[in-house]
């Protein structure tokens, strides 16, 4: 067997690590922000028996411009919305390869806010974009004339802003949005994955006001619909044919677009889930701050949370008690999905148990 570093791979990619984070069996896993309710046995009839439909077709392609799930889509997020101004893809993931693809690439440059998404410098590395960053503030929200010296200054193709942001939760005000789309040539993305969760305004009311905005979103949080990896954006009928043309054929399913297509049925019963897990988000932000944790105002279905002088043994702690949360963020920080109340009562059982502030303490 051929070892990877004697194959012919890219230089760029020699010593790189797949992503992902942890995928353990353990009995309370809150460690990368999904939806802890599965959709209800009557919805999973109606997802059932829209598979069982599309068995019929089977030996045919999908629909290559899933129509029928953008105009679902478009009836879902409003704002005056139609079929051409959304694209729809295999996750959130594969909509941002798309964007970089077609307005990235050798010679320009995406521009991002730190910390964000850990996977925003793999997609700028697969579609061979310079990627840059930019600090955010202490309380990680982002200054609107720092952050237009640094587009002046690096003059990047793509502006990635992410609100709520992963992994810290914190929001990005519409102010602040608007003020880097009019100041910039670049393509605006607007990463709302986590925005049904947020009690704010979504960037969504800027689009008619900016022809170089993209919004973004998932429906594996909300919609808890990870498992069926769909992710869109909303954003001008040009936009959408620049990601058209990248594209590889017939990239989502047929069972992919009908299991979409009965979640956005069900919206209202899948987005009480998320008020549940909104709500369980501020308790748990309280409960830490009664606790004397340094916790970072979220506004997704995770926090942020420290500080600690080995976040991996407390990591590891939690982890030996049956729980997995996730070793990321600003240094010293863990982060915690929302789970149900069980699993909620669980972990702050587990962190009374472990007390790390007072192991800080003592050192």
């Amino acid at each position: 067997m051929s070892a990877l570093d004697d194959l012919p791979i890219r230089d760029d990619l020699r010593g790189a690590e797949p992503y992902g984070a942890p995928q353990l069996i353990v009995p309370v896993v809150l460690n990368v922000n999904e939806n802890p309710y599965p959709p209800s046995e009557a919805l999973r009839r109606e997802m059932a028996e829209a598979v069982v439909r599309t068995g019929a077709t089977m030996n045919r392609y999908p629909d290559r411009e899933a129509t029928g799930l953008r105009s679902a889509l478009a009836n879902y997020l409003g704002h005056g919305l139609a079929v051409n101004n959304i694209w729809a893809a295999n996750g959130s993931n594969e909509v941002m390869t798309h964007l970089l693809t077609a307005f990235g690439g050798p010679g320009r440059s995406v521009l991002t806010f730190t910390p964000t998404y850990s996977m925003y410098p793999e997609y700028a590395r697969n579609t061979f974009t310079r990627y840059v960053t930019v600090p955010r503030e202490p309380d990680f929200t982002i200054d609107a004339a720092r952050a237009l010296e640094a587009i002046d200054r690096h003059r990047p193709t793509l502006v990635l802003v992410t609100t709520p942001n992963n992994p810290t939760g914190t929001s990005t005000p519409l102010e602040v949005i608007d003020r880097l789309c009019s100041a910039t040539d670049a393509i605006v993305v607007v990463d709302e994955a986590y925005q049904e969760f947020s009690r704010g305004p979504s960037a969504l009311e800027l689009l008619r006001h900016h022809p170089r905005l993209v919004v973004t979103r998932t429906m594996s949080k909300a919609f808890a619909l990870a498992g069926g990896r769909v992710g869109y954006l909303a954003a001008d009928p040009a936009i959408v044919d620049a990601c058209r043309i990248v594209r590889l054929p017939y990239h989502l399913s047929s069972q992919t677009q009908a299991l979409a297509e009965v979640a956005l049925r069900h919206a209202d019963e899948l987005l009480a889930k998320v008020r549940d897990l909104a709500a369980e988000t501020r308790a748990f932000q309280e409960w830490l701050v009664d606790r004397g944790y340094d916790v970072v105002p979220s506004d997704a279905n995770f926090v942020c949370f420290g500080t600690f002088p080995d976040r991996h043994a407390v990591w590891q702690a939690l982890l030996d008690r049956g729980i997995l949360i996730r070793e990321t963020g600003p240094e010293g920080h863990l982060r915690a999905s929302a789970g149900t109340p069980q699993d909620m009562a669980a972990l702050r059982t587990a962190l009374d148990e472990i007390d790390p502030l007072q192991k800080q303490e003592t050192q």
